[in-house]
């Protein structure tokens, strides 16, 4: 099935003719301005937000801010500010295809005085949210949704939340405890939540979560595997520095990889609340060498892409990145852990198989992961399904295999809309000769 989203845009990847070696500056990440905006608005007092992301996910995110009280200033692109106000309704909120408008801001809408509905994207309605709406509902929240138990969703907010004890099953996505955790010091009697059923994918994203909690002023204890404690009380108007987006890079850094170039990721921070460690090693272990100095993250491709075995669980969203490399590999590579992706933008796993095969890759396809084995590649139409991470995993493929052309590479617009113009411009940037860096 052919999905395009309402702007879609066909784009052939363009071949790197030599090392792809370039410095790059991306803008912040995704995750974490999507925290900040929420905390800020829960705040008692102005925050401002230092280098976000301004892409279509954190657009739609402080929009619905502004619609449930909070001013949003975002004019300045580098420095947004929020005020917090009352909390009201009614107010729509458009979530777009986002996870995090989705289930950051049900919780929000509950402290609300007054009707807040939302609605998003076609897919969007196909995106699990019934977990953390059954949890709502437990801790005190009144809300009417859809036969499916997701969107289209009405939250009658009546200006409080009781919170307290509530049990989830957050398997399908580590959202739903970040989307309770956020609100939950705002609750009357804070909240106590227990996750029951297989693991919580994208444990990072829950640690960043409960990082920025603490630093907002949140009194936040996670000492007993899968229960979090949030005590009520205020949060705090905070100073936000947002570290550029680990996952928006990934591609980038596969094209240093795939064409034996390096890529410089500048600004980023020494210490990180986001899984850096993670991604060197999975990097390192396909065949790259990755180095960190004091403001800066390199990756160098070494001429080969090893197969590799790899459960991607705790970094989900680099399973697109990761897979396109696979494909390029010198031998075949198993990817498992990631069920829940089914539940992304797309079902990445279903779609990935389809397009693999396309371009020439042998694919087997298994609830949680895929078993690729390179092939003789060849060009072919690339769908992205509206998945931004889809349009990442094709431009790779197509540094290498000329003809590969994307469907709608548009849909980059949600985390990246310079996405098209930083990678045509990536891959024809001359190589400015031996990199220098500091630190080590």
């Amino acid at each position: 099935m052919r999905v395009v989203t309402a702007a879609a845009r066909p784009w052939t990847a363009p071949v790197a003719t030599g090392p792809v070696t370039a410095p790059v500056r991306l803008p912040g990440s995704k995750s974490m301005t999507a925290r900040a905006l929420v905390l800020s608005a829960l705040a008692d007092g102005p925050s401002t937000i230092v280098r976000p992301l301004r892409a279509r996910d954190t657009t739609l995110m402080a929009t619905a801010l502004t619609a449930l009280g909070s001013a949003v200033d975002t004019t300045d692109a580098e420095r947004w500010t929020v005020t917090p106000g009352a909390l009201r309704g009614p107010a729509t909120v458009d979530v777009g295809l986002a996870g995090t408008v989705m289930r950051f801001l049900p919780p929000v809408a509950a402290l609300a005085d007054g009707t807040v509905t939302f609605d998003g994207d076609p897919h969007a309605r196909n995106r699990p949210l019934r977990p953390i709406l059954d949890a709502l509902r437990a801790l005190g929240a009144t809300l009417d949704a859809a036969e499916t138990g997701g969107l289209p969703l009405t939250v009658h907010g009546t200006g409080g939340i009781e919170g307290g004890e509530a049990v989830i099953d957050a398997s399908g996505s580590s959202q739903f405890v970040s989307g309770l955790l956020l609100s939950a010091p705002r609750f009357t009697k804070g909240l106590v939540l227990r996750h029951e059923g297989p693991p919580v994918p994208s444990a990072p994203h829950l640690r960043m979560t409960t990082h920025m909690l603490r630093a907002a002023g949140a009194v936040v204890d996670e000492s007993v595997p899968d229960v979090w404690r949030v005590e009520p009380g205020a949060l705090h108007g905070h100073t936000w520095a947002i570290e550029p987006d680990l996952s928006g890079a990934a591609p980038f850094f596969a094209a240093a990889m795939v064409t034996g170039g390096a890529v410089t990721l500048s600004g980023w921070p020494w210490e990180s609340w986001q899984p850096v460690d993670t991604l060197t090693d999975l990097l390192t272990r396909i065949g790259a060498r990755v180095q960190q100095c004091e403001e800066s993250l390199t990756v160098r491709g070494t001429n080969r892409l090893h197969g590799i075995e790899a459960d991607l669980s705790e970094v989900s969203e680099l399973t697109p990145v990761i897979a396109a490399l696979a494909a390029l590999a010198d031998g075949p590579s198993s990817i498992r852990g990631v069920a829940h992706i089914r539940g992304h933008e797309t079902d990445r796993i279903a779609a990935l198989a389809r397009e693999l095969r396309k371009v020439g890759a042998e694919v087997t396809e298994h609830h949680d992961g895929l078993d690729i084995t390179p092939g003789p590649l060849r060009g072919a139409s690339f769908e992205t399904y509206a998945d931004h991470r889809m349009a990442h995993a094709a431009a790779v493929i197509g540094l290498k295999v000329s003809g590969v052309e994307l469907t709608d590479v548009a849909c980059t617009s949600k985390t990246l809309p310079e996405f098209p113009e930083l990678w045509a411009g990536l891959v024809t940037a001359p190589d400015p000769g031996p990199a220098t860096t500091t630190g080590s």
